[in-house]
């Protein structure tokens, strides 16, 4: 498929022109109203207490970094175990996580305290985990402070 394309050779483009403030000037002699005023005006809406920064979800995250690998010293947000958070209007949580490998010694008990944890968070009503396998953690998925820790910085 071939496109041609004309070209028109010129001695010179006239430039825009340049706006003045009297351009913003009616013949009244007030401003014109701005645009974005009305943007401006707009108050934020409050966050959800689910969402993040909200007061629900941001007490999971804190219970979850509370939470910690026995065989490492770092807490499972930081070392990338958790891989969602959700959570409703109605207070109903789902922890989507993994383990650093499925023979892990905690596969039984790490979702459970996980569950056990959220569920004690306030506005927290009923919690899901799912355990995944996919995709598999790496240390990739961990934190800047995790690495740290572990003298992987």
């Amino acid at each position: 498929m071939s496109t041609s394309f004309g070209v028109e050779e010129v001695d010179a483009v006239t430039p825009p022109p340049r706006a003045r403030v009297e351009d913003a000037v009616e013949e009244t002699g007030e401003r014109k109203r701005d645009y974005l005023s009305g943007f401006l005006a707009e108050k934020p809406k409050g966050l959800s207490a689910g969402e993040p920064g909200g007061e629900t979800y941001d007490g999971i995250i804190t219970a979850l970094k509370e939470i910690y690998d026995p065989e490492i010293p770092v807490n499972i947000y930081e070392l990338g175990l958790i891989y969602n958070v959700e959570v409703t209007d109605d207070g109903h949580a789902v922890v989507t996580m993994t383990l650093t490998t499925p023979h892990c010694p905690v596969a039984e008990s790490m979702p459970a305290e996980v569950e056990l944890r959220v569920g004690a968070v306030p506005g927290v009503g009923t919690v899901d985990v799912n355990l995944v396998w996919d995709p598999p953690w790496d240390p990739s998925k961990m934190s800047d402070e995790a690495k740290l820790e572990l003298g992987m910085l």
